[in-house]
């Protein structure tokens, strides 16, 4: 099978080369599955620079988010051949076939596509428990969305919609309004112009916002803009720098800052997760949840490069895939 190998920490993923592999075999608790769709993500460019927090051993193949269809089962499985799944696992995605634990694949619910379904492991549940786990958000609640035109803030877009908040939408230009708009947002805001925590009082009605949702570095300056006992999300630092925050701020509205990292609730509190998974489920079942794919899909592997590359330019929206085959492969 064909698929990117990383032999060496690399200048930048435009170095990324596509070789001729076994395909891998599957262990007594793996799925093999023929990749469909791979989810592209920002820490696949670190990963393969090796400034990831992961280091995997060399060789290896990078990707993490996948869709495909259950080419091999253990023999006591809850999938079948043919089943089209989605999953995630540490490296292994940008390739025809990768093996996988069970436990980390899911079926692919029936009103989403396998480009769809790519993105959906880390984004959706992400953006679940941070407003339902950590920020509680209720019925009219004012939530304010940074990055919103981006993965997990499409997908926070669209469950706090269906949670009944109204939603501000903050996005890096006016280019991507229409982006948002399409998904639910209320209001949008360009958290790049100087103004725009103003914008948020004017729009709230010099209330301010309930809650914050930021993967990107903007707390400090939310604070500006929230109400009384807001609660802020840390979700993540995508402008490239962890923020100090004035505590007397904190204070002086009675906000909660609380963080959200799900991966960790496999080991901390993985009776969450069932939970979090039926819910999101649901939402996609009613068609409340709609994960959105940027144009263009990128087709082949060699064409990897080019999908990291518009993600570090900030050139996208929603979930950038790889294709990696527009043809049937053998085994």
């Amino acid at each position: 099978m064909r698929a990117i190998v990383v032999k060496n920490w690399l200048k930048s993923p435009s170095d990324m080369e596509v070789k001729d592999i076994p395909v891998p075999a599957p262990k007594k608790n793996e799925l093999l599955i023929k990749v469909d769709s791979v989810g592209a993500n920002f820490f696949d460019i670190l990963l393969v620079q090796g400034k990831y927090q992961i280091k995997p051993q060399f060789p290896f193949t990078p990707g993490a988010e996948f869709s495909g269809t259950v080419v091999r089962t253990p023999e006591t499985s809850r999938f079948k051949t043919g089943d089209r799944v989605f999953g995630s696992n540490p490296t292994g995605a940008y390739a025809e076939y990768i093996v996988v634990p069970e436990p980390q694949c899911f079926h692919i619910p029936s009103t989403l596509s396998f480009e769809q379904a790519a993105g959906l492991y880390i984004t959706y549940p992400t953006s679940y428990a941070a407003l339902v786990l950590r920020a509680k958000v209720v019925p009219g609640d004012w939530v304010l969305v940074h990055a919103a035109a981006g993965g997990v803030g499409i997908a926070a877009v669209q469950i706090a919609k269906t949670l009944g908040a109204r939603v501000i939408a903050a996005v890096g230009s006016e280019g991507k309004f229409d982006i948002v708009q399409a998904q639910g947002a209320d209001h949008c805001v360009n958290y790049r112009e100087a103004n725009w925590t103003a914008r948020v009082m004017e729009i709230t009605n010099g209330k301010g916002v309930d809650v914050v949702y930021d993967p990107v570095g903007l707390v400090e300056k939310s604070l500006k803009c929230v109400a009384w006992n807001a609660r802020v999300v840390v979700v993540g630092f995508a402008a490239g720098s962890i923020e100090k925050i004035a505590a007397n701020r904190i204070l002086l509205k009675n906000v909660a800052v609380t963080g959200v990292h799900w991966g960790a609730y496999a080991k901390n509190e993985p009776e969450r997760i069932p939970e979090v998974w039926e819910a999101l489920f649901r939402m996609a079942e009613e068609g409340k949840i709609n994960p959105v794919v940027y144009e263009p899909v990128f087709y082949g592997l060699e064409n990897a490069k080019l999908a990291l590359k518009a993600i570090a330019n900030r050139e996208t929206y929603g979930k950038v895939i790889v294709k990696p085959t527009e043809a049937a492969s053998k085994l």
